[in-house]
């Protein structure tokens, strides 16, 4: 990211447009939950998956079905369902002042170690989208299987700026 002298940092909202990213439609729950809580501070997403509509847009395990290319883009599209969630919670991501933690879990097949590398692409669109400086720290899961089949589970805890 470029800063002019005198300039502030764009806001995550405004990298969404330079980088040409428009958020899909929020999901909504597939069972008796909320997508969303905040206490004080800190903002809870329920788990996102990689799906467009009411649907999974990818089905099957890492090293099985799917190749770890296929995991990054499940783990990327999650990530921007994650953020159509943080910006229908808060009205616009720029009320974002840290992301505290992201969770990934990767359903995979057998001797699979690379759950890292398709939890990557949800790290890198948050640092996009957010900045270098508001990086969370992460945990990466390998499971043996995720709601609807899906190779990929984001889960998110944000502080909200007051």
């Amino acid at each position: 990211m470029v800063i002019r002298e005198g300039a502030r940092p764009s806001g995550a909202e405004q990298r969404l447009r330079d980088l040409g990213i428009t958020l899909p439609t929020p999901p909504e729950p597939f069972g008796a939950y909320v997508e969303a809580v905040q206490t004080g501070r800190l903002l809870f997403l329920s788990g996102t998956l990689p799906t467009e509509g009411r649907g999974a847009k990818f089905i099957g395990r890492v090293g099985a079905e799917l190749d770890v290319a296929a995991g990054r883009e499940a783990a990327r599209l999650a990530a921007l369902n994650a953020l159509a969630l943080v910006r229908q919670h808060l009205g616009t991501l720029d009320k974002v002042s840290r992301i505290v933690r992201l969770g990934v879990s990767v359903a995979t097949s057998g001797d699979v170690r690379d759950q890292p590398k398709v939890a990557d692409a949800a790290s890198e669109l948050l640092q996009d989208v957010f900045g270098k400086d508001k990086s969370p720290c992460r945990l990466v899961y390998g499971v043996a299987s995720l709601p609807l089949g899906t190779p990929v589970e984001v889960e998110v805890i944000l502080e909200v700026a007051e």
